[in-house]
């Protein structure tokens, strides 16, 4: 009897959980995932800033802007999301131009908008826009799209992408592009011409090489050898391979990382916190935090797969896969396998204005997917 009282009350828990989860249009299995990812995020910048009771605090509140914003997107209908594409695209440029006349200078870079009660990246504004946009422009066109639409969507991706290396940020201008480009290789593009634009893009920067700051360039040869200046370019990336060795397969145990607690790892708690993971929980740490992204990745990807019209597919696509990249890109660069771009750790990095966009995207996805009943083709 006691067992029967237990299963009905768990039944009933677990249906008032459905029943709310459907009327705020968010899908629970992702909802978890994400929230899974928060925590652990918490937990680890927590350690990175040495226990740091107000980046613990600071970190909190802009996770709660970020599901603030997640609970509005997911209100809001594909139809009215496709038709504020423009506009909020056009906003973003906007910002992008006024940032690179007047913005916020801070870490030899001039990236923000300073409101006096807030600064933000208008730059992380278009990794939403960006791929709206391209979804919004293929969504009444014929699939593959031809060589005239092809030109303007690269216009679409180009404009904003070079306005954002100019300010100069290299990382969050390559996930612009990425999250563009996913949109206009999920319209359809043939083997042939994903070879050709791979062929342009690797001619493109030849090219561009000669155009990127000291500094940047310096970061690429680091890449191919750190130690060819070990207490300069190449000391990030060194100090984070030790870190992430030193960790071996359980970690040295929470709040007892050296190379974090004494402040040899740089950016700890933002671009290098995936480092901070490996020495202070080990292998078995990141693989935890791995097979969390891959749930998550898997769910956003089977969402995508169900929603209806193109604009939905599109977008919805973008949105699971350039996570994908974020994290791939992230853990790549700490471990010494990519070039230093100034990539955040998706959900676990310490940064109030990506928190908040990678959350509204999830919001964005769980729209498009629980109101695809309502949309049509």
């Amino acid at each position: 009897m006691i067992y029967d009282d237990v299963s009905d009350s768990t039944r009933r828990t677990l249906s008032a959980t459905a029943r709310i989860l459907s009327t705020l249009k968010l899908d629970g299995p992702l909802l978890i995932g994400i929230a899974l990812i928060a925590v652990y995020g918490q937990i680890v910048v927590y350690s990175a800033s040495g226990g740091d009771l107000a980046s613990l605090t600071r970190g909190t509140v802009r996770l709660t802007l970020g599901i603030v914003a997640m609970l509005a997107l997911a209100q809001v209908k594909p139809t009215v999301l496709r038709n504020l594409s423009p506009w909020l695209f056009g906003l973003g440029v906007i910002l992008l131009v006024i940032v690179d006349a007047i913005g916020y200078i801070g870490k030899g870079a001039q990236r923000w908008l300073d409101l006096g009660f807030v600064r933000f990246q208008p730059s992380e504004i278009m990794k939403l826009a960006v791929p709206m946009m391209c979804a919004w422009y293929l969504h009444e066109r014929a699939l593959p799209p031809s060589g005239k639409s092809l030109l303007a969507l690269a216009a679409l991706v180009l404009i904003p992408v070079g306005l954002t290396i100019a300010q100069p940020d290299l990382g969050t201008g390559l996930l612009i592009l990425i999250a563009g480009g996913l949109v206009i290789i999920l319209a359809g593009l043939s083997p042939r011409i994903i070879a050709l634009l791979a062929v342009a893009a690797v001619g493109a920067a030849t090219i561009g090489w000669n155009y990127l700051h000291d500094y940047q360039q310096r970061r690429v040869l680091t890449f191919l050898d750190p130690s060819a200046d070990p207490l300069g370019a190449g000391y990030h990336i060194i100090q984070s391979t030790i870190a992430i060795g030193s960790g071996g397969v359980f970690g040295k145990g929470w709040l007892k990382g050296s190379q974090a607690q004494l402040d040899f790892l740089p950016e700890s708690s933002t671009d290098f916190v995936y480092a901070v993971i490996g020495e202070e929980f080990g292998l078995v740490g990141i693989l935890v935090l791995l097979c969390l992204y891959l749930f998550v990745v898997g769910r956003a990807l089977f969402l995508s797969m169900q929603t209806q019209d193109t604009f939905a597919r599109l977008l919805s696509g973008s949105l699971a896969l350039t996570f994908f990249v974020y994290v791939f890109i992230n853990a790549g660069m700490v471990s010494g396998l990519l070039p230093v771009v100034g990539v955040p750790l998706p959900l676990v990095s310490y940064g109030g204005t990506s928190m908040v966009t990678l959350l509204a995207g999830f919001g964005i996805l769980m729209s498009l997917y629980s109101h695809r009943k309502l949309v049509g083709s």
